[in-house]
């Protein structure tokens, strides 16, 4: 009997350890004490992650994740995380554990067990657990990760020490059991982002360019313009997308070219390239050597040429997993874009669409018209796949790589082979922040698509008057 076999159909006293030890897990509370086994990994809008340092076998090869609050004194934990809306409910009542959850938290983790798990495999998701932390904890690691976020992130955020729970998940940066000592791991978190052009009959004719150029591409544009990021991003999502090999090299040649928050590598658990807290600019020369130098412990070629051989090595994992289809087919659950998603939402919250009060009301077009006719288990659809559409879009795909040993022809693992150094590695990919969007998101994303559309615009008609010349147009958004 197999590993995964035992863990599907245990034995009497296999279920009783897992039990108890599930139990004790759901009981140990964090103090303060514990803070100091804790480091600062990296965060994103809402979270920040850190990585265990300590001895206790609980927490070896795990990540913690807490919630962030705005500086402005709201609580996320106690004003928008108690429970879900009444529309929210509605929306997700396929999922009884989701829409009965205590806390928003709980529902984070029921959200990814229950919807994001069955449609992008468990092989590739882990949910987590929920731990119970002191408020003492959480105002050491506020205390101690301060110096180490960038300055932005510590003045729009800070740890919400009003929380009981932080999230504890799987370091997919390390194999099992891994560590420094056992040989080394290196893994790339990749932000792939939507990786297909909507074809859906609700874009507005005067936002045809929708049809035609990638969302990330036009988002560039107006992250420039509000001084985001310093630089445009070469990389296109229909590239790593694309099936192709030669595509999925240049997406990520691209990434590593300009990595702003969508590139990081990490070797034996710790960040050796990309930013811990946001956007990067261009790699630089120096950056690049010292990655070169960092990959010597991993790829096994001549100085000048290891950084080449591993983009290969990711670039390989990525055509031959095939794991970005999956993650493809979820993201075109958004099969009305935000255009047409919007008119559901109204019809869902029953409120007037503020949307078709922009035009007169003799003039609203016949397809959004058309959609506040259709019945309210339809516009339920239409935004929870648009929703969950969106937690596609935006989650980020963690692939680990250990070498492999000649004789190792029992590994669990995916295998895979690069050319230019004659090495095996085993490998293994999973998706990480599959965050549940909050359904009043669905107008801050319409007014968001908006600003995009204008910024790209704009620069286009900049483009057309500075002659196309590529410096002048990237001086004016600037």
């Amino acid at each position: 009997m197999t590993r995964h076999q035992l863990l599907d159909s245990p034995s009497p006293s296999l279920w009783f350890f897992m039990r108890a030890h599930r139990i004790y897990q759901m009981e140990m509370k964090l103090e303060q004490k514990d803070a100091a086994d804790w480091v600062y990994r990296g965060e994103g809008a809402a979270n920040l992650v850190l990585s265990y340092t300590g001895s206790s076998p609980l927490f070896i090869g795990k990540v913690m994740r807490i919630q962030k609050t705005a500086r402005n004194g709201s609580s996320h934990c106690l004003e928008d995380h108690t429970v879900l809306t009444e529309h929210e409910r509605l929306l997700w009542k396929e999922s009884e554990e989701l829409v009965s959850s205590s806390t928003k938290e709980l529902a984070e983790l029921h959200y990814v067990k229950h919807v994001m798990t069955p449609l992008l495999g468990p092989k590739h998701v882990d949910a987590g657990m929920h731990v119970v932390t002191s408020s003492e904890f959480l105002e050491s690691i506020e205390k101690k990760v301060v110096c180490q976020r960038p300055a932005w992130r510590v003045d729009a955020a800070k740890v919400d020490t009003k929380c009981d729970f932080v999230l504890l998940m799987t370091d997919h940066s390390l194999f099992p059991n891994g560590t420094a000592k056992v040989g080394p791991c290196i893994s790339v978190e990749i932000k792939p982002k939507c990786g297909f052009l909507p074809l859906s009959r609700f874009i507005a004719e005067k936002n045809a360019i929708k049809r035609s150029t990638t969302r990330f591409r036009m988002h560039q544009v107006l992250k420039l313009r509000q001084h985001e990021i310093s630089e445009l991003s070469q990389y296109d999502p229909l590239d790593i997308f694309s099936g192709s090999k030669e595509r999925i090299y240049k997406a990520l040649n691209d990434l590593y070219s300009t990595p702003q928050n969508n590139f990081r590598v990490f070797l034996n658990g710790s960040i050796i390239f990309g930013g811990l807290g946001g956007g990067t600019n261009k790699t630089s020369i120096v950056i690049g050597k010292a990655f070169e130098s960092a990959l010597k412990e991993v790829i096994q070629a001549d100085d000048g040429l290891r950084t080449r051989s591993f983009i290969e090595l990711v670039a390989e994992t990525v055509y031959n997993s095939q794991v970005l289809d999956q993650l493809l087919e979820v993201q075109k659950l958004d099969n009305f874009d935000i255009e047409g998603a919007i008119h559901a939402y109204y019809n869902i919250i029953s409120q007037p669409c503020m949307v078709c009060r922009e035009f007169d009301e003799a003039r609203v077009p016949h397809g959004y018209a058309s959609l506040h006719s259709i019945p309210l288990s339809e516009s339920l659809k239409i935004v929870k796949d648009y929703l969950i559409a969106a937690t596609a879009k935006d989650c980020s795909l963690m692939i680990s790589f250990k070498p492999r040993d000649d004789g190792d022809f029992g590994s669990p693992y995916g295998h895979i082979h690069i050319k230019s150094t004659n090495q095996n590695f085993d490998y293994k990919v999973n998706f990480i922040d599959l965050d549940l969007k909050p359904l009043k998101k669905m107008e801050t994303y319409y007014e968001k698509d908006k600003k995009i559309l204008n910024a790209y615009a704009q620069m286009g008609e900049t483009k057309h008057m500075k002659g196309n010349t590529s410096m002048e147009v990237y001086e004016t958004i600037k």
